[in-house]
C-alpha cells in the first residue's frame, strides 16, 4: 500500500461538471458568482468551462464568455481555471479564451466516446495526441481525463486494461496530470484500489486524479479507497450536483463538502472551509430552484462550530 497524503487538493468542478446537466441554465454573470463563492471556500484548482458544441451542452455555451469575465474580475490571479476539451477544436477554443489548465477527456467505452464524442477513441486519441504537442508548444498543463473508467451505460463493464493503455498514451504525450473518472457512478472501493495500483505501476511518474460520482452512494468510500492507495487530488462539486447529458441516471460528483467533511475529521488537511462550502451550496440550490443531495450541507460539520452550534442542533424530547 502507497503511503497516505496528510494533505488533500480538491478541484471544484460546480461550474462545469455541476452546472452541465442541470434543467436551469445558470446566466454567466451567476457562474461567476457561484465561482468566487468556491475560491472563497477555499478552491485553488477549478473548472469552470467546457468547450463543447453549444447544441449537444447548452448549459456551457458561454465559455469564452465565463473566462472573459473571470480575467475582467482578476480572478485568475487567486486561482487556476481548467477548460474541458474533447477534440483540437475544443483546445483551440480554450486557448484563445485564455484558460490556466486544459482538461481534455477520452472515454473507456468506445460506444459511450462515440455517444460523448462523436468520434471514435482512435479518432480521439489522434486529436488528443495533436492537442498534447499543443500544449506543449503552448507551456500550460494538461490533464488526461479517462471517463467511463470503471463502467459503461451502453456496454457495461470496462476493461481496467483499456483504462491503463489510455494512461499510458497520456503519460507518452506529456500529460502532467491523469484523472480517472467514475463517469456513471459504478465503482466500489476493492475495484478503486486495485485500478489506483495498476496505474502507479503503469504510470509511476505522472500524478493522479480521482473523478468520483456518487450516483449509488459510494463515492466517499471510493475515495478513501484512492486516498489509503497514494492519490491526494479528487473532483468534486458543491452541494453534489452534476451528471453526464449522454447517461440517462449518472446523477452529481461526490459533494465538496462531505470531502472536506471526510478528509478534515480523519486528520488531513484539505484547504477549505467546510462552513463557506455549506453556505455556498445552499446559494446554489436556490439559485438552481431545487433540493441538492448533499447530507453535510444540510447536517454541518461536527463537533459544530460556534457559529453554527444552533442551527445543527437536534431537539430531543
Amino acid at each position: 500500500m502507497t503511503g497516505q497524503a496528510d494533505a488533500v487538493e480538491i478541484v471544484d468542478v460546480s461550474a462545469r461538471d455541476g452546472l452541465q446537466n442541470e434543467a436551469v441554465i445558470l446566466p454567466t454573470d451567476a457562474k461567476i458568482q457561484l465561482i468566487s463563492k468556491a475560491i472563497e471556500a477555499g478552491a485553488k484548482r477549478l473548472e469552470v468551462a467546457s468547450f463543447v458544441n453549444p447544441k449537444a451542452v447548452p448549459a456551457m455555451a458561454d465559455a469564452e464568455n465565463v473566462m472573459a469575465a473571470l480575467h475582467d474580475a482578476g480572478l485568475p490571479a487567486k486561482a487556476s481555471f481548467a477548460g474541458l476539451v474533447l477534440n483540437q477544436r475544443g483546445m483551440d477554443r480554450a486557448l484563445s479564451a485564455g484558460v490556466d489548465e486544459i482538461n481534455f477527456v477520452i472515454l473507456a467505452s468506445e460506444t459511450f466516446n462515440r455517444r460523448n464524442q462523436g468520434a471514435s477513441i482512435i479518432e480521439t486519441c489522434a486529436q488528443f495526441r495533436d492537442a498534447a504537442k499543443t500544449a506543449r508548444i503552448e507551456n500550460i498543463p494538461m490533464t488526461l481525463t479517462v471517463g467511463a473508467a470503471f463502467g459503461c451505460p451502453f456496454e457495461g463493464e470496462v476493461n481496467a486494461g483499456q483504462v491503463i493503455e489510455l494512461a499510458r498514451m497520456g503519460a507518452d504525450a506529456g500529460v502532467s496530470e491523469i484523472a480517472i473518472a467514475d463517469t456513471i457512478g459504478v465503482g466500489d472501493p476493492v475495484s478503486v484500489e486495485q485500478l489506483t495500483l495498476a496505474l502507479r505501476e503503469a504510470v509511476p511518474a505522472v500524478p493522479l486524479r480521482f473523478h468520483f460520482h456518487d450516483t449509488r452512494n459510494t463515492g466517499l468510500a471510493n475515495a478513501y479507497s484512492a486516498w489509503r492507495n497514494g492519490v491526494a487530488s479528487f473532483d468534486a462539486s458543491l452541494g453534489g450536483i452534476g451528471g453526464c447529458p449522454f447517461a440517462n441516471g449518472a446523477t452529481g460528483n461526490v459533494a465538496s463538502e462531505a470531502l472536506t467533511y471526510m478528509f478534515s475529521r480523519m486528520g488531513v488537511e484539505t484547504g477549505m472551509d467546510l462552513n463557506m462550502q455549506r453556505q455556498t451550496a445552499r446559494w446554489l440550490e436556490s439559485a438552481l430552484g431545487h433540493a441538492l443531495s448533499s447530507a453535510v450541507m444540510r447536517a454541518g460539520g461536527f463537533p459544530a462550530s460556534d457559529q453554527h452550534a444552533e442551527e445543527n442542533a437536534c431537539l430531543v424530547p
